[in-house]
Order: structure tokens, then sequence, then C-alpha cells
């Protein structure tokens, strides 16, 4: 093996010197490289539609009233909020008139959670008003139906 002459030496130790520092330095670019990005995505068009029910006791007779329940339903993914409700009274006889009944909806804006049933919005009274001069017959089993909206 022949010896290195002090020039090769140092000639040696400078290049090694040099391939230390490059490869440290490629090291040091790689753990301060900086860089910027997002990410989006649109959010709900909220709202949805809830299904709104009126519940109450069957059997009312001229003069007498019962109490309603009203509930919805909300199948969407996002919670919402049911603010005032309108109700009114259908029949399913032509004889047996509507404007014989009276129906309430006391609201409060009631908050209907993502894919829920039965959320209690509110609750009224519905009233058979008594005629008193008309024969209200039409109206023996009958159907009478509270329709409910929100607004």
């Amino acid at each position: 093996m022949r010896k290195l002459s002090k020039k090769s030496r140092i000639t040696a130790t400078v290049a090694g010197v040099a391939l230390v520092a490059v490869g440290g330095g490629a090291a040091y670019a790689y753990w301060t490289t900086t860089g910027s990005g997002n990410g989006s995505a649109a959010n709900s068009s909220g709202g949805g539609i809830v299904a709104l029910h009126a519940t109450f006791n069957a059997g009312l007779a001229p003069g007498n009233q019962t109490a309603v329940a009203y509930t919805a339903d909300n199948s969407t993914t996002s919670g919402t909020v049911v603010g005032a409700l309108a109700a009114n009274v259908t029949t399913s006889d032509a004889g047996c008139l509507p404007g014989w009944f009276e129906v309430t909806a006391v609201t409060s804006n009631s908050l209907v959670a993502a894919n829920s049933t039965g959320t209690s919005v509110g609750s009224g009274v519905l009233k058979f008003n008594d005629s008193g001069t008309a024969n209200q017959d039409a109206c023996k089993s009958a159907t009478v139906t509270v329709n409910v909206s929100s607004q």
C-alpha cells in the first residue's frame, strides 16, 4: 500500500469535509421546507323539511274539547327549528262543517334534532262547538283531521 503525500491527505480531507457539508446541507434543507395549502367542502343547505303531526283523542261531541299534541319528525342530517304553527280542521263528511270546530296551536321555536322522530313542537286545543241551532248529526262517526304547517 502506498503512502499518501501531505498534499493528497489535505485534498482527501477537504473532499471528505465537503461531502459531509453537502450531505448535511441537503438534510438541513429537507427539515426546513415550508409550504401552504387549504381544503374546502360545502356545508349543508340546512333547513330541510320536517313531517308535522297532530294527535288528539277520538270521540268529540258538540260542546266538548280535547288537547292536541304537535310533534315533528326530521329525517335530515341537520337539526332545525320549527317556529310558529298554523292549524286548521277538515272533516270526512261534507255535512260536518269544519267551521263548527276551532283548533289552536301554541308553539315556541322548538329544536328538532337531525334524524329524530316524535319531537314535541307544540300543543293546543280542539273544540267542537255546539251550533245551538243546526243539526250536527253529520259529524257522528265523521273523521276530523287537524292539518298543521309551520310558518
